[in-house]
């Protein structure tokens, strides 16, 4: 049809359109949702927040500030006021990257951690050893000073109304916190069972569940823009209970903190551009795992076979053997961001790749010489990609009482070898698992999304863009279609619903197929938002992962 008389037939081709099949194959609870302004979130109550501030006049980033904070108080299995997080922002312009993640306290020498924790390789994974400074409240402030449009106490106000009135807990989540109701590491830590096991145990589905503490943080940090959470009552508050029950955090390394402004990394596939935060996360892994399957047809082999399965999982495990050894606080690293991503060195990574076994591969050699997430889109063109976490199914245990605070325990994240790039020391930001990602086309915005789920991130991100870019795949059908999740060595996990050619496949070429029906494996957990053309007029497209109890909604 010409353009002239699709208009006039009130028809018109979007013009930043993938050609997508629309036709899903894999069977789902749930269609793409098309709408000039969308929020995509894991719980549906935070999705209409972010509608709602939307509705009183707000920007995305408003909208993604106001989901943030509900997704506190309805998923705190994932996150909570003592949360990280990171953030790219399309403003229109151009794209602004945000690291608000935080660094030890200043006591944590290596010596420090020997003596409180004893002779050891690991981290602790659970209570004071773990606690970082909390990153996520001054990120939300951050946005809003740059880019927010309302005032940032409407933009808490749904949160405190939910965190007061209560909710009802639903499937996917109440199946979590039952699990970690059952966690003696979790429930021994103070404030944990008073804030979340009011009845003695996990709550019900369709149980109430109100956490009047977390709203009055949340009044005070409204009140004050987050200066009482770093700067005054609540910050007292956080290191008084760190000095009663064995902690080093300290009100001087709250006040101190303040989180970056970073320029974030690119690399090229399928057309497009994908982007990351740079180290301290690990969204370079899914840059590295791109850049080496770049040397090979992705879109010639069927989508859901052997050998694209094989290849993307060998290509990911290179970029786990080299994040994993040169990834850090980037003042610590020896190895940059751009000689990782050098096309040379994943152009020698790639022919390491042998189609016809699986294999466990070394860091290489560059130098020559339970987290949520959640996006929003308005149809001004503003994009938001954001990511928070506690790490570990509610983090370090540690709840501030009265304040209903759920620390984060990404010190875990740490490593306590002498030399390594990553070793644990005075304010030094850890190895960070949570990353959210972006897609450019020619210059312009094109989707802003992200998989959440610890190591499962980065391939996430890898295993959807390749639905969507080399398979056509539209957002929705990428989310629901299978996945695989390498841990280590040669162990994947797969889900059940991976053709069984293919997994009989895999395990011929010898990759250690583990877990594959345990219904509590992770397999990531997406929000996707693909702009269709002018945010105006085509608006956009949708999609949120059926592992969660999320929403994508739009109007």
């Amino acid at each position: 049809m010409p353009a002239a008389e699709a208009r006039a037939s009130g028809f018109e081709e979007s013009s930043m359109s993938h050609a997508f099949d629309w036709n899903s194959r894999y069977p789902s609870e749930r269609s793409p949702v098309f709408a000039r302004n969308i929020v995509s979130t894991s719980h549906p109550l935070a999705a209409q927040a972010g509608l709602r501030i939307l509705a009183q006049g707000g920007n995305a980033v408003d909208a993604a500030i106001a989901a943030a904070a509900c997704m506190t108080i309805v998923e705190p299995c994932s996150n909570g006021l003592g949360s990280d997080a990171f953030a790219i922002v399309w403003d229109g312009k151009a794209l602004q990257g945000l690291n608000a993640s935080g660094p030890s306290p200043l006591a944590w020498t290596p010596a420090y951690i020997e003596r409180q924790h004893g002779a050891g390789t690991a981290m602790p994974r659970r209570g004071w050893g773990a606690v970082t400074v909390p990153g996520a409240v001054a990120g939300w402030v951050a946005l809003s000073d740059r880019l927010g449009r309302l005032p940032f106490a409407d933009l808490l106000a749904p949160a405190i109304e939910i965190a007061e009135r209560g909710y009802a807990v639903p499937l996917q989540m109440q199946a979590k916190w039952a699990l970690a109701a059952g966690q003696q590491d979790l429930v021994s830590q103070p404030g944990f069972a008073q804030a979340f096991l009011p009845r003695g145990r996990a709550p019900e589905v369709g149980e109430l569940f109100r956490f009047p503490d977390a709203a009055r943080a949340l009044r005070l940090i409204a009140q004050t823009r987050g200066e009482a959470f770093y700067r005054g009552e609540i910050a007292e508050a956080m290191a008084a209970f760190a000095r009663q029950t064995g902690g080093a955090l300290t009100v001087e390394d709250l006040a101190a903190y303040r989180p970056e402004w970073v320029q974030t990394l690119a690399q090229v596939h399928a057309g497009h551009q994908l982007h990351e935060i740079p180290p301290n996360g690990q969204g370079i892994a899914a840059q590295i795992a791109l850049g080496i399957l770049n040397h090979f047809d992705l879109a010639a082999l069927p989508v859901d076979g052997l050998a694209s399965t094989h290849l993307q999982i060998e290509a990911m495990k290179l970029a786990f053997a080299d994040v994993y050894r040169h990834v850090a606080d980037p003042r610590a690293m020896r190895v940059q961001a751009a000689e990782l991503l050098d096309p040379d060195y994943l152009a020698r990574r790639a022919r390491l790749i042998d189609m016809k076994k699986a294999q466990d591969f070394q860091a290489g050699n560059p130098v020559r010489g339970g987290t949520i997430y959640l996006s929003a889109a308005d149809e001004d063109g503003l994009m938001v990609s954001f990511i928070q976490s506690n790490y570990m199914g509610f983090g370090s245990g540690l709840v501030v009482p009265g304040y209903g605070v759920s620390l984060q325990n990404r010190g875990h994240g740490f490593s306590r070898e002498h030399g390594h790039v990553n070793e644990v020391g005075p304010g030094k930001k850890p190895f960070h698992t949570i990353i959210p990602a972006f897609l450019m086309k020619d210059g312009a915005p094109q989707m802003s999304f992200g998989v959440m789920g610890g190591h499962m991130q980065p391939q996430g991100h890898l295993q959807t863009l390749v639905r969507m870019l080399d398979h056509r795949q539209q957002p929705q059908a990428a989310c629901d279609a299978p996945r695989w999740r390498f841990n280590e060595g040669l162990s994947v996990n797969v889900e059940r619903h991976m053709p069984a050619a293919t997994v009989a496949g895999l395990a011929e070429l010898g990759h250690r197929i583990v877990g594959q029906d345990d219904p509590t494996l992770d397999f990531g957990a997406g929000q996707f938002i693909w702009r269709l053309g002018d945010p105006g007029v085509e608006g956009y497209v949708a999609a949120s992962d059926p592992r969660r109890d999320g929403l994508a909604a739009g109007w």
